[in-house]
């Protein structure tokens, strides 16, 4: 089985080759660069990329774009992503289904194995060696603190009334009775231009843009009331 790496610190790359190597994989290119990286998947076309996200030059999520990009180009390219940190945007952007988007704007990922993991994990050889192979075979390994927190997120995410601060849910629930502004100023004793302030924090965070079609307190009220307050 070939393997692309990419690891920026030499240390740990040189280690996972060895890793790597003592279980049978095949190291087509062990790169330390992103545009290394992209060079190394379009020329070797491995099973499987074995990629940090932070790789120079830019050392922010050079290593995931790249990887995103190749899985543009070969659909369905297994790519375990290892990471210091659990980067929530980039673990939904990796699992981006078809016909997703990426946050760089081009389409999503595709099928294929993915695998997102904390660097922590590659100390466990079984471990590590065992989500290299079931990414190459087609499956999704997800650092169990990544769940976690995706799971969270999502929690808050299917109730979007969460987002609001106390006084913003009081706020809105003063709206779904009807309320004006200035009527909602007048029951908490603020000014009009602060209920602004809180509606438009509201329309924000509810996810209603400006639209000429919808009206976003109607849709503010319809959330308030979807779930139950």
């Amino acid at each position: 089985m070939r393997v692309v790496l990419a690891e920026d610190l030499f240390l740990l790359r040189d280690g996972l080759v060895r890793l790597l190597e003592a279980h049978g994989f095949e190291i087509a290119a062990a790169v330390a660069s992103g545009p290394e990286l992209t060079r190394a998947l379009a020329e070797e076309k491995p099973d499987v990329a074995v990629v940090d996200v932070r790789l120079p030059p830019t050392q922010t999520d050079e290593g995931l774009q790249c990887a995103l990009e190749a899985r543009r180009r070969r659909p369905g390219l297994p790519v375990l992503v290892l990471s210091q940190h659990v980067e929530q945007l980039y673990a939904r952007e990796l699992l981006a289904g078809d016909g997703g988007t990426s946050r760089s704007g081009g389409a999503g990922s595709g099928g294929g194995g993915v695998g997102y993991l904390l660097k922590d994990r590659v100390f466990d050889a079984e471990q590590f060696v065992d989500a290299v192979r079931r990414v190459a075979a087609g499956g999704t390994v997800m650092d169990p603190q990544v769940i976690r927190q995706l799971l969270a997120r999502r929690s808050v995410e299917d109730r979007p009334l969460e987002r609001l601060t106390p006084r913003e849910l009081e706020v809105l629930e003063l709206v779904a009775q009807g309320r004006t502004n200035a009527a909602v100023a007048a029951r908490l004793v603020v000014t009009e231009r602060a209920i602004a302030k809180h509606t438009a924090n509201i329309f924000a965070k509810l996810g209603l843009e400006v639209s000429d079609d919808d009206n976003r307190r109607v849709l503010a009220v319809l959330a308030y009331l979807d779930h139950g307050r």
